[in-house]
């Protein structure tokens, strides 16, 4: 029916079988971008927030929201991740480049982990800046890159 790996033949949903996959080192990165006024990515960038220092903040909201993907991704497996990264980069008067990394070794893949991470990143720096801004947005999430290796 479909070329999907969690669809069957039916057409209903099922979480992929990967108890015969080999374990491999996984690494894959996502990335995202925060868009705000000027003046607020100014005051974020100098930890100048009602609500304190976001950077660190959103920083592990995303790690632990990576850590957490199989809860908010219902087909998703738990992975026994090895590592989460977050980083910033100013890229514009008007954006931050949100960027998150993680790997392991294991039977699938880890983009949906660095996924989730972006995008819990950029959540909580909408919710840390919301109170001086009104015109925040969050823009192209997506996969800048995905790695798998040699059987561990």
């Amino acid at each position: 029916m479909s070329d999907l790996t969690h669809i069957d033949e039916q057409g209903q949903a099922r979480m992929v079988d990967v108890g015969r996959k080999p374990i491999v080192a996984r690494r894959a990165t996502a990335s995202g971008e925060f868009v705000a006024a000027k003046a607020t990515l100014d005051r974020l960038m100098a930890g100048d927030l009602p609500k304190g220092e976001a950077l660190a903040v959103a920083r592990v909201a995303g790690i632990a929201a990576a850590k957490r993907t199989d809860g908010l991704i219902p087909l998703c497996h738990s992975l026994p991740l090895n590592h989460v990264s977050v980083d910033f980069e100013r890229v514009a008067d008007d954006r931050l480049r949100v960027t998150a990394s993680a790997s392991l070794e294991a039977r699938t893949g880890v983009e949906m982990e660095a996924l989730v991470a972006v995008s819990v990143t950029c959540l909580t720096l909408y919710d840390m800046t919301k109170a001086i801004d009104n015109d925040l947005r969050i823009e192209a999430i997506h996969l800048v890159e995905k790695v798998k290796g040699d059987p561990a």
